[in-house]
């Protein structure tokens, strides 16, 4: 990516997240990256492909820091802890923000929708791999699909970030992630509960 399309991506990410999706105009953005604002249409051909690349941007930026924390998990524990560090992550860099507000123009501009939910799905991947990795052989992993509960997770982070937008006083993300913390053990007894079972089921192996 060259310069000038660094600048513009920065600046509109810069701008969706302090203006949000009505105010990310090419002039905005444009007088932000100080550059004319027909360099967005050389480079993006519009201002829709230019919002695209921004949020592929930073989506990039932070799966490598969430593929690095999954790599040091291991328990429905770690998962929890994961799930809070990497919401306030997001939350501080602006990452959701900028995806929420690309899902709310999507419902004035048809065409980003598809775009965006393009962008959604490798999240849920992500999210799914993690609840196999930490319920691999135990009771959960036959309860609930691992997919499904990855994509109520996804949606339950949208939520969590529209809640705190509206009122970033009152956010209830810390009190559900200290509720999930303390439900964790008794999810460790039903995981190690399943994997008993198994053991016991298995049959003995030949002589």
């Amino acid at each position: 990516m060259t310069g000038t399309k660094e600048r513009l991506v920065d600046a509109a990410l810069t701008t969706i997240k302090e203006h949000g999706y009505g105010g990310t105009t090419a002039r905005a953005i444009a007088g932000r990256a100080g550059v004319n604002q027909a360099l967005i249409y050389y480079h993006f051909g519009d201002i829709k492909n230019l919002l695209l690349a921004a949020l592929d941007e930073t989506s990039a930026k932070r799966m490598l820091s969430y593929e690095s924390l999954l790599e040091k998990t291991e328990t429905i524990d770690d998962l929890v802890q994961l799930a809070r560090d990497a919401y306030r992550e997001d939350l501080a860099a602006g990452h959701v923000t900028v995806l929420s507000e690309l899902i709310a123009g999507s419902l004035q501009h048809k065409q980003l929708g598809p775009e965006v939910l393009k962008r959604l799905r490798p999240w849920i991947d992500f999210a799914t791999r993690s609840i196999e990795k930490v319920t691999r052989g135990s009771a959960l992993e036959q309860l609930v699909p691992a997919r499904d509960v990855a994509t109520a997770i996804v949606g339950f982070y949208l939520g969590l970030d529209l809640l705190h937008q509206l009122d970033p006083a009152e956010s209830p993300a810390e009190r559900l992630f200290d509720h999930a913390a303390r439900l964790t053990p008794a999810l460790g007894m039903l995981m190690a509960f399943g994997t008993v079972e198994n053991e016991t089921e298995r049959p003995p192996a030949s002589t």
